[in-house]
């Protein structure tokens, strides 16, 4: 959403308006790759942008949601911290819209919750979850027989656990192996070009489906990326200053956030399987300290993009 907002809405950048995108000389090509790659933010593009639409997804949800530690869900803590989040920005940020991917226990699939993003031209999308440990199998001997000829033998079982120990918290961006995957919603955002008026003129001849205009859809996918690395660092940054465990920014192919046409993370705010984590998470000061922290990383983002 970022990179071609700014390269093809006239209000936005004067010097981008009459640029031809069809036939770019070499130089113009060049010089558009390297201000992306190597200017910070890409602000030689940036006027005027404003972060105006934040959805926020809480995780599972209905029958997705068998993720659970000693007393409760992940599905019911991501939704307790989603709808929190959601009124801490509301009530901070003024002049930020938030929608929901769900506000009640329903399921919904997750490509439904990145098109509501991509429906509303979302700005960022953040997707809440709650960690958790996988079960791992271990023998054991239970009793011993003895077999025909006499011998005793052991009986074995199997015991399912899972570690209780483990803590911190990550945050995830979708991984390079998946970015091909934004084309649509890419395409998308910019086939309301054709609804203006005066297109030819503003955008001198702008074709989505041109094999040079794929160029800048590639420079846009990679805006997304390295918009969505810097939130999830804002974000574990925000973790560690109150104290919390960092795993680190990671990339994953999640299928959350493949076809996000916009800067988008998903962040694991703990572990539901270490018991003293599930309690923070389900408390009222944990509600507050995750909450807040993920505000200061949006405000701070906001701050940095925004011209």
């Amino acid at each position: 959403m970022l990179f071609l907002y700014y390269c093809f809405n006239p209000k936005r950048s004067k010097l981008m308006k009459n640029i031809p995108l069809v036939r770019p000389n070499a130089i113009l090509m060049l010089f558009i790759c390297l201000a992306t790659y190597l200017l910070p933010n890409n602000q030689v593009f940036a006027q005027e942008y404003k972060i105006k639409t934040i959805v926020i997804d809480a995780g599972h949800g209905g029958k997705d949601g068998s993720t659970r530690g000693e007393y409760s869900t992940e599905k019911d803590v991501a939704l307790k911290t989603a709808l929190r989040l959601g009124k801490l920005i509301a009530d901070n940020v003024k002049d930020v819209k938030v929608i929901y991917t769900r506000t009640d226990d329903t399921f919904i699939p997750l490509y439904e919750r990145i098109g509501i993003a991509n429906n509303a031209k979302a700005d960022i999308f953040i997707s809440i979850h709650c960690n958790d440990m996988p079960l791992f199998a271990k023998r054991y001997i239970s009793s011993y027989v003895r077999n025909k000829k006499g011998k005793k033998v052991p009986v074995y079982k199997t015991r399912y656990s899972k570690s209780t120990s483990t803590k911190g918290t990550e945050t995830f961006v979708s991984g390079i192996g998946r970015v091909n995957e934004q084309d649509e919603a890419i395409k998308r955002e910019n086939s309301s070009i054709f609804l203006e008026d005066n297109y030819k003129e503003n955008y001198d001849g702008f074709n989505p489906n041109d094999p040079e205009s794929a160029i800048i859809l590639s420079l846009m996918k990679n805006t997304f990326r390295t918009q969505s690395l810097k939130l999830a660092k804002l974000v574990q940054d925000e973790y560690v200053n109150v104290g919390r465990i960092n795993r680190g920014v990671q990339e994953k192919s999640l299928a959350v956030l493949a076809r996000a046409g916009m800067p988008a993370i998903l962040t694991e705010i703990g572990f539901i399987s270490n018991p003293t984590e599930e309690d923070y998470m389900n408390s009222e000061a944990g509600q507050i300290e995750i909450t807040e922290c993920l505000l200061k990383a949006i405000q701070a983002y906001k701050v940095s993009v925004e011209i």
